[in-house]
């Protein structure tokens, strides 16, 4: 029996162990922190229970094959709800979008809005449709390590109709006018991290998630996913141990030997690393890394985030579980994400509430918020500055919801750049790793395998198939195949 060893406990790694695990592996999962989750981790507090990142649930497919690779099913583990509305957005004025469950609501909110639109709406979603059942079918499993692995005759078929050579932006634009529901389509690739000018249109898979499939919630909190998975790893024999920070990386013939944490050291015949790939990659000798500091220093990072989890002794009526602020100029805030980094001026801000649809996440009559600010990676992270955004960010809220907050917050933390650095070793103090851009997509992504080591895989959002919860969990089943596909070779 092989020893795997998985640092990280995200999504990815979770994801990684487990299959590495079912697949007859003796598996350890290494996590630095000690709560699992990664940036999916929870905390309580006064009564609150907080989900600390992840709280969008898009893609439920890609959770039910997960779950049904190991004969399971997500509803063994926790139930879902589908929010209806699923979201809202506040735009300039007073003015507010509302985004059914139905599809064929959606159809009539698009007819109100521009005439003619809904017929649009169909057809570009029949498109993304389309590319969905591509995407999953024949891209985002692949390890991406070959050009030739995109050379299948159902790939080089419909790659032309993938319009992965356009940009979302002007996609959209072929079919819709009206500024609010350009502003409604280009939204779902902010979770790509970069902004709509900037992304292929094959990423419109994000629109028929969000319209189509619908947005849900886990009852109890995204961490129950994290539970779920938890529970599954153990049960397929995965050995999880906390606190262990791993501060070297042992080499021997070409190959990582062991793993040590304050002289704790651990055998490995393969190593997975769910942990961020510019610090995995930094306790390796430099002649045994895949990139140099040149390289990361060129790439294009999704942004960081400045958070707030509030706990308030009241109920805002005017917000619901998700509600996107889009009342101030998106391309001044993405210019200051990505082109001159700077904190924001003026940034657009997401709300969750979800104390909305789910009473056990705060005390009777009051609200649990999660309020995520976007910002550029690498800026100094001060409290006065997170102090002087909350204040403009919270009387925007007050402004828009026509109700006071700041004297009702009993609970209030932040998270920022400085935060993401000292819990998960985050290049730059980045929140979602590489902006899924047509120049790092695929087979231009940081490898999933290590090019001098012949048994060190990567995984999660810094590599194949890119940022968001579903991808992490694609991510681990990729970089588990390739290590098992390893071990079985190097045993032959």
């Amino acid at each position: 029996m092989s020893k795997i060893g998985v640092i990280g406990s995200g999504f990815s790694g979770l994801s990684a162990a487990t299959y590495a695990a079912a697949q007859g592996h003796s598996v350890s999962l290494f996590e630095k922190n000690a709560n699992i989750g990664g940036r999916a981790r929870a905390f309580s507090a006064n009564g609150f229970f907080f989900d600390m990142g992840p709280s969008w649930y898009w893609m439920p497919d890609v959770f039910e094959n997960y779950f049904k690779a190991f004969d399971k099913s997500p509803a063994d583990y926790y139930k879902l709800i589908k929010l209806d509305p699923g979201f809202q957005i506040f735009f300039p004025g007073q003015e507010l979008m509302q985004i059914p469950a139905n599809i064929n609501d959606i159809y009539q909110l698009f007819e109100q809005i521009e005439k003619g639109s809904a017929d649009k709406l169909k057809a570009f979603l029949a498109d993304a449709a389309f590319k969905y059942s591509i995407s999953m079918n024949n891209l985002v499993h692949q390890p991406a390590l070959s050009l030739l692995e995109f050379m299948k005759p159902a790939i080089i078929k419909n790659a032309l109709k993938t319009s992965l050579f356009t940009s979302l932006s002007k996609y959209v634009r072929r079919y819709f006018k009206d500024e609010r529901l350009i502003a409604l389509m280009e939204f779902p690739v902010l979770f790509l991290g970069a902004m709509a000018n900037k992304i292929p249109a094959l990423y419109s898979i994000m629109n028929y998630s969000a319209l189509v499939q619908g947005t849900y919630y886990p009852r109890g909190g995204m961490y129950e996913i994290v539970n779920a998975m938890q529970q599954l790893a153990i049960e397929k024999g995965v050995n999880i141990i906390p606190n262990f920070n791993i501060d070297t990386i042992h080499i021997l013939n070409n190959k990582v030997s062991a793993v040590t944490s304050n002289n704790t050291q651990v055998q490995v015949d393969a190593l997975i690393a769910g942990a961020d790939y510019h610090h995995v990659e930094s306790l390796l000798p430099q002649n045994k890394r895949n990139y140099t500091e040149a390289y990361w220093e060129s790439r294009t990072f999704a942004p960081s985030a400045l958070i707030f989890y509030l706990g308030v002794n009241k109920k805002i009526p005017q917000l619901i579980h998700h509600n996107l602020f889009f009342d101030t100029d998106m391309n001044t805030h993405a210019n200051e994400i990505y082109t001159n980094p700077v904190w924001p001026s003026n940034p657009l801000f997401y709300v969750c509430c979800p104390s909305k649809t789910d009473a056990a996440v705060a005390p009777a009559g009051m609200e649990n918020l999660f309020i995520l600010i976007p910002l550029a990676t690498g800026l100094q992270d001060t409290p006065e500055l997170r102090e002087a955004y909350f204040s403009k960010i919270l009387q925007r809220i007050e402004n828009r919801c026509g109700t006071t907050i700041a004297n009702h917050i009993v609970y209030k933390q932040s998270y920022c750049l400085n935060n993401f650095i000292s819990d998960y070793n985050a290049y730059k103090g980045n929140a979602y790793g590489l902006a899924n851009t047509l120049k790092q997509t695929a087979i231009l992504k940081p490898s999933i395998k290590n090019k001098k080591l012949d048994n060190l895989f990567y995984t999660g959002q810094l590599t194949v198939p890119g940022p968001g919860v579903p991808p992490a969990l694609i991510s681990g089943s990729i970089a588990a195949k390739l290590t098992n596909n390893y071990l079985k070779n190097s045993k032959a």
